[in-house]
């Protein structure tokens, strides 16, 4: 084993004296052409600005947690009872569907919209653990996609659409966007249904969006039932009486409790189905008068027909309508809301949106990516991190100009990270903006390795060029060592399973692929920025450094 590896490392140092010769020699031509170089990297800081305007921008990506929300809606007014069948139904095809446990289903209400009716349902797909669900097929994703062909093509009389978990606990019942359609003049509810549905309609057009729907009901069939006051007072009933009836037949009323079994019930009446499914039978429900007859609730009011919202949403003391969506994956959020924000120009001008939920906050942050308060700007920790490294430098060289040597290189590594993050088909995310702030540092430390060496080797006496070209000569195998030993350090990042991996593989794909970009453009341009630099402040040479007990005292000076 010791010969085979004694072996295989001659060989190797051979191949990388060989290349570091090769890699000198490159160098002292970068330094000759120094000023097409420069050039060159103004380009690539071109380039890297494209990208910020082209790369898709995100917030927090959307994640597997184990889970799925199924939003179930029949037609306006459906009885519980066609709820129930439909939701069965909808049960069966999930637990049919590979990676699916077991379902918890909610029939009556929907907690997507925060509503509560008889023809809303929601239901809850519980997923198999993670080490159950290695393949493509069986992720998050996949199976919402599985489980949204089946409900269209098999359930043909309720309109059942499948969300992924809120990616952030507490912002929202689930994942997905969340557009407030307001209306801020005068509007009545049909017309701010009827824009809802029309954009609705437009957006469940637009390629990489799925699941738009308006929860907004302005015409669903209810009953009005018309007291007459003169009557029920003539015939001796107190109203509050009638209520109760109401109350108690049609809804419920709560009677007492009762311990029973360790714990405390409720007691609640109502009629029983039979009882309560037609306006001719609730003008037979009865009421006891002052004298102890009953006196039917017909002979006191008028039971019409009647329409109206099922329920109605104020957002920021407007009347609004909520409307619910998902993208399909490899559409960024911010991609989504650009193209809800274009198609809701189209609105009357008595109308507008506003994002809530999580989109909101994403809302929030794009807008201070305008520059126009550094303190909360996104970037600003990417910005602050290379000032402080700036200054850290200054303080180390006791020098103004040689720190620029380091930090020149440092927009590369968001031009490599931007290049990895595309190729991947990810967007530019929160976790990626840490990235870039990993990244500051990373890109500096290679740029040292090369720059203090060179300027000791200026200070014993050496030339600017032949200090340039021997430290990034010296120095190219500890940063190869160093860079590359952190790049494998991280590509498990990149190939990331489980529970969190789509946070894990944003922020690994952008160190990994910043690292390596860095690395690569490090070498070459750090020495050229060392050389400009130097040389455009005039440093001059230094002689040679005399014995230590015959040194007097000097200061490093430099013109700026």
């Amino acid at each position: 084993m010791n010969w085979a590896l004694g072996r295989f490392f001659r060989g190797f140092n051979w191949l990388f004296d060989r290349t570091t010769q090769a890699y000198g020699k490159a160098v002292g031509w970068c330094l000759r052409l120094s000023v097409i170089v420069l050039l060159i990297y103004v380009g690539l800081i071109g380039l890297t600005g494209f990208g910020f305007t082209h790369v898709p921008s995100g917030f927090v990506p959307s994640q597997d947690k184990g889970t799925l929300v199924v939003n179930i809606q029949l037609p306006d007014s459906a009885s519980l009872e066609r709820t129930v069948e439909v939701t069965a139904a909808v049960e069966k095809i999930a637990l049919e569907t590979p990676g699916v446990t077991h379902t918890a289903s909610f029939p009556g209400q929907s907690l997507v919209l925060n509503a509560i009716s008889s023809n809303y349902g929601t239901m809850f797909v519980i997923l198999a653990p993670f080490e159950e669900r290695r393949g493509p097929t069986l992720s998050g994703e996949a199976i919402a996609a599985q489980l949204r062909a089946r409900f269209q093509r098999e359930i043909l009389e309720a309109r059942v659409l499948v969300f992924g978990p809120p990616a952030v606990r507490g912002l929202g019942n689930a994942g997905g966007f969340k557009l407030m359609v307001e209306g801020t003049g005068d509007v009545d509810f049909d017309a701010l249904q009827a824009q809802a549905d029309n954009l609705v309609a437009k957006g469940n057009q637009q390629p990489g969006l799925v699941g738009l729907f308006n929860g907004f009901r302005a015409r669903t069939p209810q009953l009005y039932v018309d007291i007459d006051r003169t009557k029920v007072k003539t015939m001796g009933v107190e109203l509050s009486d009638v209520f109760d009836s109401l109350q108690a037949y049609l809804g419920s009323y709560y009677v007492n409790d009762f311990n029973r079994f360790g714990r405390t019930w409720q007691v609640n009446v109502q009629a029983d189905a039979p009882f309560r499914a037609d306006s001719d039978i609730v003008r037979q429900l009865k009421v006891r008068n002052g004298d102890g007859d009953m006196v039917p609730l017909g002979a006191v009011s008028d039971v019409q027909d009647s329409a109206g919202p099922v329920q109605i949403t104020r957002y920021n003391m407007f009347p609004a309508a909520a409307i619910n969506g998902a993208s399909l994956p490899g559409v960024s959020t911010g991609q989504v809301l650009a193209t809800m924000e274009k198609l809701a120009q189209e609105l009357p001008s008595d109308m507008t949106t506003e994002w809530t939920e999580l989109s909101y906050l994403q809302k929030q942050e794009s807008k201070l990516e305008q520059f126009r308060d550094l303190q909360q700007n996104p970037f600003s920790a990417f910005a602050l991190g290379t000032v402080l490294v700036f200054f850290v430098l200054a303080g180390l060289y006791e020098s103004w100009s040689l720190p620029w040597a380091v930090i020149l290189v440092v927009p590369m590594c968001l031009l490599s990270a931007l290049g990895g993050i595309a190729l991947a088909g990810m967007d530019v995310n929160i976790f990626v903006q840490v990235g870039f702030v990993v990244l500051v540092g990373l890109a500096a430390k290679n740029a040292i390795l090369i720059v203090e060496f060179a300027r000791d080797r200026q200070q014993e006496g050496a030339s600017l060029f032949d200090a340039a070209v021997e430290a990034a000569r010296v120095r190219l195998r500890p940063i190869i060592m160093t860079s590359f030993a952190f790049i494998l350090g991280v590509f498990p990042l990149v190939i990331a399973t489980g529970a969190g991996a789509e946070m894990r593989r944003t922020l690994g794909t952008a160190v990994f692929s910043g690292m390596i970009g860095v690395t690569l453009f490090g070498i070459f341009l750090t020495p050229v920025f060392f050389y400009v630099v130097r040389g455009l402040v005039g440093q001059r040479t230094l002689a040679p450094t005399p014995a230590a007990d015959d040194m007097p005292p000097t200061v490093s000076t430099e013109r700026s």
